[in-house]
């Protein structure tokens, strides 16, 4: 079963465009503390289409008519993107959808045990009467529906086949699995969505949590596994630990695994001030893709051979993200990183002021627990180089 299944998913995954479903406005919004104005939701929304994100799911409608009008606002907008609403399986939930006026649902359902005997009446059979009941509704009523399965990796594999067949039966385009607790690691995810993709053509969309920090390579193994969509949020914002990061999986298939997503890598960091104002979360210096730092350099070797060849310390080109290597002075410098910011503030220093000058940086950094300013470099040049140069200065200092 599990081998035929990985035969079919790689000739269904081989080289096709990836879709990116960006749940930023809706599972990012539930991060605590997060609350998005309506504003700030179109600017998001428009943001994402800006670097070509062509799905978003925009918000929950069932929340009332202040969420209703701000998803409505995203769709006047008329932004070159899909706006899809979140919903519980529930015709009430559908209306509230289509007076926010967008043309795709997901509606989702519980699909583990547990999670429906606490949360669904009449057991597995309620749920996909439930399924069948809501998902033709939505049809009925002009919509194009994705049933996302709530709990998917703890569900029982044959009912979650069970339930994509009733999904298709409805006229469902798509199911989500939903790794709602994060539960799954990469090889897990892999034969999940391998035999899944065995059973069915639908559209399958991985949805990852981080818990464990392994939203990412969750995401990109259900991709290898055929999973043809991936609900990714900006910054990984999202409930407890968050979701698989928007800007991770977007450049990691594309730089792993040669898939394309659409997105606009050099867009990216732009996207991911206007989330994190709008949150109000700092972006991590360190973040991958999109912190400060993930292109800053301090150690002497890593400079060194950067200014050789930088393939000797590059396998992710910043260019591609409109970005730039950066060189710090700090502890773990050598001594070309000094002469080339030396240089830079068109100071000269000989080989031995370069080594005095080094080792006064070093003192300075584990001191001030910080990188060496060009001001701060500067001083140190000035206390080395111009004693040696200028007569008498030294006296006069004291």
């Amino acid at each position: 079963m599990i081998r035929s299944s990985i035969a079919v998913s790689h000739e269904i995954a081989s080289g096709r465009p990836v879709v990116l479903n960006d749940t930023t406005l809706r599972d990012g919004e539930q991060a605590p503390g997060v609350a998005f104005t309506a504003e700030e939701k179109v600017a998001i929304a428009r943001a994402l289409a800006e670097a070509g994100v062509t799905e978003i799911e925009a918000g929950t409608p069932a929340m009332g008519e202040h969420e209703i009008a701000a998803i409505r606002a995203i769709v006047e907008a008329k932004l070159p993107l899909t706006a899809i609403a979140w919903c519980r399986m529930r015709r009430e939930d559908v209306d509230a959808a289509r007076a926010a006026g967008v043309s795709m649902v997901n509606v989702s359902l519980p699909v583990s045990d547990v999670q429906i005997a606490a949360k669904v009446k009449g057991g597995r059979e309620g749920a996909l009467a439930m399924l069948a009941d809501v998902v033709g509704y939505a049809r009925e009523k002009g919509l194009e529906v994705a049933v996302g399965g709530e709990d998917s990796s703890r569900a029982d594999v044959s009912f979650l086949i069970e339930v994509i067949a009733a999904a298709k039966a409805a006229g469902a385009r798509r199911f989500r699995i939903a790794d709602t607790l994060a539960v799954l690691d990469p090889f897990a995810t892999y034969t999940l969505v391998a035999q899944l993709r065995a059973a069915t053509d639908l559209e399958l969309e991985i949805h990852a949590h981080d818990d464990l920090g392994l939203a990412t390579a969750n995401t990109l193994a259900a991709v290898r596994a055929g999973a043809t969509h991936a609900s990714v949020t900006v910054i990984g914002l999202g409930e407890r630990a968050g979701n698989a990061p928007l800007e991770e999986v977007a450049v990691a298939l594309a730089q792993l695994h040669g898939r394309d997503t659409g997105v606009a890598f050099d867009r990216l960091g732009t996207v991911a001030a206007v989330v994190a104002a709008a949150a109000a979360r700092p972006i991590p210096v360190d973040k991958a893709i999109v912190g400060a730092n993930v292109f800053t350099h301090e150690s002497g070797i890593h400079v060194d051979g950067l200014l050789k060849d930088r393939r000797t310390y590059q396998a992710l080109d910043p260019g591609l993200l409109g970005r730039a290597h950066h060189f710090a002075i700090g502890k773990h410098s050598g001594l070309a990183a000094i002469a080339m910011s030396l240089s830079a503030l068109h100071l000269v220093a000989d080989e031995t002021e370069l080594r005095k000058i080094l080792a006064r940086v070093r003192d300075r950094a584990v001191a001030t627990k910080s990188t060496i300013t060009d001001d701060a470099l500067r001083a140190i040049w000035s206390e080395i180089h111009l004693p040696a140069t200028v007569p008498g200065l030294e006296e006069d200092a004291r």
